[in-house]
């Protein structure tokens, strides 16, 4: 397979405007889970673009619900900044319905309320096969090359909230 893909070009395609959700449990753990269409694999939090007339809270509720079957989760904190990633040429007209060049995320970071057993991501569109819950400094092993900058900077702004709540 081609390492680049002469067709597309990083400069002619927008920013797909997306949320991302640094989901944290009771112990302080992070949600990541395991890409169904990668070919290698692939762990992620919670993310996805925000549709028209939503905003980043309402588009991270919603997307909890499409990617994790709930929406049990209290909102702490926002990034201050959005953030961007690129694809790597070799994907730039395959992910992200070839029409993006990458995403230009605001990452929250929300408490979850529930129980384990309430997260069910085989959900009507699942993107996950599996899940777990992770400790903060694990997330970046874990994540693709390309995305790990910007992992690496929302990890910067939510560390202090990675820790157990009473």
């Amino acid at each position: 397979m081609s390492r680049h893909n002469p067709k597309y070009r990083h400069e002619d395609l927008p920013y797909r405007a997306s949320v991302g959700v640094m989901l944290l449990n009771r112990e302080g753990l992070v949600f990541v889970g395991k890409r169904i269409e990668q070919t290698v694999e692939g762990w992620q939090m919670p993310q996805g673009g925000i549709d028209d007339g939503e905003t980043p809270q309402e588009a991270a509720l919603r997307e909890l619900e499409e990617e994790i079957g709930t929406r049990n989760a209290k909102y702490l904190r926002e990034h201050e900044e959005w953030l961007s990633y690129d694809l790597p040429s070799h994907l730039l007209g395959v992910a992200l319905r070839g029409r993006y060049r990458g995403q230009r995320q605001k990452w929250l970071a929300m408490r979850f309320l529930g129980e384990d057993s309430d997260i069910n991501v085989h959900t009507a569109e699942p993107e996950f096969a599996q899940w777990k819950w992770l400790a903060i400094e694990a997330l970046p092993r874990l994540i693709v090359p390309f995305k790990r900058d910007t992992y690496m900077k929302v990890i910067t702004a939510f560390r202090d909230l990675a820790g157990p709540v009473d």
